[in-house]
């Protein structure tokens, strides 16, 4: 029997049900703030019978306020459960140096100088003696319930006929198989594939500078880090919609 698969004019979200799905935000608490009002002004205003809004990992490094995104994870998420935040590559890596600190590693040497930052850490790597001293002091600075947090991200969640993760899926193999190496960190081999897959792929990791709708695949990362654009996609039904926001926001930070 041949396997189901979907495409993006085929897939559908759940009856009554409105999903968002927010791309990397990297430490830009600013444009996080502001976009997670719109969405939240939408839902007060739409009233949908239900709805989801689903983050799509990479929250720490780079950003001036890494610790502010997680803070508004956290609160989100414990506000309501159907805020879901999921586990991208710069999380693990994160989580990996609070671990076991790592010189080369993708932490110290993409974007972790300002995570350290935004806990109050100047991360020093110029010696192991200093490398040593700066994670004893971002293991001290991390509040228990942000690691907690970070640990039990889980690595995708499906909802209708779109599988939402942070890069991506190993292409033939189910989507129940995946490795959480692959949909933390995939690219050329799950970017490269053109023909349908079991449900429509939505993800970031892979920066583009406008959301990207493939028959296949969303990409939703539109490098806030550096471009000042944070974005989202809104499903609904066989529906989708982009929303964006720009540059520093007007928010109480």
């Amino acid at each position: 029997m041949k396997k189901k698969t979907v495409t993006l004019g085929t897939a559908r979200a759940p009856d009554g049900m409105r999903i968002y799905a927010v791309g990397d935000v990297h430490g830009r608490l600013d444009l996080l703030w502001a976009l997670g009002r719109k969405i939240e002004d939408e839902i007060e205003h739409d009233r949908p019978a239900d709805w989801r809004v689903v983050y799509l990992g990479d929250y720490v490094d780079r950003g001036a306020d890494s610790a502010g995104v997680v803070d508004f994870l956290i609160e989100a998420s414990g506000r309501d459960d159907r805020h879901i935040a999921l586990r991208g590559n710069h999380d693990v890596a994160f989580l990996d140096f609070l671990a076991a600190p790592d010189k080369e590693g993708l932490f110290v040497n993409f974007g972790g100088r300002e995570t350290a930052a935004s806990y109050g850490v100047d991360l020093d790597t110029g010696s192991l003696a200093a490398l040593g001293a700066s994670h004893a002091a971002l293991v001290s600075a991390v509040p228990a319930a942000h690691r907690a947090f970070i640990e039990t991200l889980p690595y995708s969640t499906e909802i209708g006929d779109y599988f939402f993760c942070h890069a991506g899926i190993r292409p033939g193999v189910a989507l129940a198989d995946q490795s959480p190496d692959d949909l933390a960190w995939i690219r050329n081999d799950f970017l490269r594939h053109t023909k349908a897959l079991p449900k429509v792929i939505v993800h970031g990791h892979t920066p583009v500078n406008q959301v990207e709708p493939k028959p296949n695949r969303i990409n939703v990362d539109t490098g806030a880090y550096f471009s000042g654009r944070l974005s989202a996609v809104a499903l609904e039904g066989t529906d989708l919609r982009v929303m964006t926001v720009e540059g520093d926001a007007d928010w109480p930070g």
